[in-house]
């Protein structure tokens, strides 16, 4: 036997003895507390002896407790989730856009939440839900946020109610970005995302989510397709019009594409995009605890995936037809179709009804970035045929799918965009005869990085 034969069986020897030992020295440590009674009691005369206070209880929960608990902490991670989507809407709307516009973009998507939260904050959130003070077609409630009621199941502390409201209020202004990118000032771009989520988006939002007049009639939008993405769709085609298309986009009456300059990045930011919707749809539900409630949220977030999965495949399935090879720009806003598309129906509709509405929405976006192209209308990331065309196809198919009247999702998924559109038409034009609406062609042709912000995204 070596030496080093010798070390392991040595070694092999103190692991025995410490384990057979360690019960031993477990019942020492146990039993020595047991003997310090007795030496205190001769160290010290009795009556100078204190008890030690007994230990609190934790307070007793009431499951009444634990439901508003439960309900607003998956609240706050759902606003978080929607919240995080801004950064997918950036990472899209500058991936599809030129190089030289990419600070712009990323600003307005940044603006879009740090002066919306602001503006939603101090009129938005009075507006949206005036409660009592409302007519129904209008009313205010207060400046800022009301005071909480008392806590219960499915009972909403005002402040995480707010935080997830102005989350969708920054979605539906950011939406905008995309289709006036690499033209509009900056300036006129903070004006019209002040409006639009301070008062536009509110007005039209109390109509349905504040028990307004739609709400009334019947109108059904579980998660946003009009209230939400159409608003933002019409807005955006307000402004394309008015603003008419970049320069060179159409020449000698063709359509000139111009590239987006990093497609990996617009499809991280379509990923992000869908990760995010899981706050945007399940998060609607607004109550998390108990079994029914579960079971609505587990088929809202499939029903969502298997939107997304087939809008996807169909554009690009579509898009292989019509252009003999996979377009990926398609395929990415093939699912986003199906997201904005199943967002008013989620909960309603039935899982393969799920894939039906995204098939259709997938189909629906092709042919609406089409029809823009034949009408030279240039929306560079293709919001109004994604949120717009496709957030009216989500009112609809709830009538159709869903059990809710159909005139009245009709009349619905018209009115909201409509208004919108009508709306931020007027607001654009304005700007437009005051000479703040659109850079210059020098500015244009350089970048609005540079002509507006003076610096460069990659150096």
């Amino acid at each position: 036997m070596n030496w080093k034969h010798a070390l392991m069986g040595l070694t092999a020897s103190l692991v025995v003895v410490l384990a057979v030992s360690q019960p031993a020295w477990a019942y020492q440590d146990e039993a020595a507390p047991e003997e310090k009674p007795a030496a205190a009691e001769t160290a010290a005369p009795a009556e100078t002896t204190e008890e030690a206070p007994a230990a609190e209880e934790a307070p007793q929960l009431s499951l009444s407790e634990l439901y508003y608990a439960l309900d607003n902490s998956m609240l706050f991670l759902c606003a978080v989730l929607v919240l995080f989507m801004q950064s997918g809407f950036a990472m899209v709307e500058s991936g599809f856009n030129s190089s030289k516009n990419t600070i712009n973009i990323l600003f307005k998507n940044l603006m879009d939440v740090c002066a919306g939260v602001l503006v939603y904050y101090a009129v938005g959130y009075g507006l949206m839900y005036p409660g009592d003070a409302g007519n129904g077609y209008f009313g205010f409630a207060q400046f800022g946020i009301g005071e909480a009621g008392d806590p219960g199941p499915g009972v909403l502390h005002p402040q995480v109610d707010f935080l997830f409201q102005v989350a969708f209020a920054a979605t539906a202004a950011t939406i905008v970005s995309g289709a006036v990118a690499g033209r509009l000032k900056f300036s006129s771009y903070l004006i019209y995302s002040i409006i639009l989520t301070g008062i536009i988006y509110p007005i039209s939002g109390y109509w349905k989510w504040g028990g307004g007049w739609l709400d009334a009639m019947g109108f059904y939008d579980f998660a946003g397709s009009i209230v939400v993405h159409a608003v933002g769709g019409f807005a955006g085609l307000a402004g394309a019009l008015v603003l008419g298309p970049r320069i060179g986009r159409f020449k000698d009456g063709k359509s000139v594409p111009i590239p987006g300059h990093n497609i990996a990045q617009a499809t991280l930011g379509v990923f992000i995009l869908w990760v995010g919707w899981y706050g945007f749809n399940p998060g609607s539900q607004l109550a998390f605890a108990g079994t029914d409630n579960t079971n609505a949220v587990m088929l809202i977030a499939t029903n969502t995936t298997l939107a997304a999965a087939a809008g996807g495949v169909a554009a690009m399935i579509l898009g292989w037809i019509m252009y003999s090879k996979p377009d990926i720009s398609m395929a990415l806003n093939g699912v986003l179709a199906g997201l904005v598309g199943i967002t008013a129906n989620c909960d309603s509709v039935s899982n393969i009804e799920a894939i039906v509405i995204g098939v259709v929405a997938g189909l629906l976006v092709v042919f609406g970035i089409l029809a823009l192209e034949k009408l030279k209308i240039d929306d560079p990331v293709g919001a109004f045929p994604v949120h717009g065309l496709c957030g009216i196809w989500g009112g609809v198919a709830t009538g159709i799918f869903g059990d809710y009247n159909i005139v009245t999702q009709v009349i619905g998924s018209v009115v909201i965009p409509a208004y919108a559109f009508i709306t931020m038409f007027i607001l654009f034009t304005f700007l437009k005869v005051i000479g703040q609406l659109r850079v210059s062609e020098e500015d244009e042709l350089k970048g609005l990085d540079l002509s507006e912000h003076g610096m460069q995204a990659y150096h």
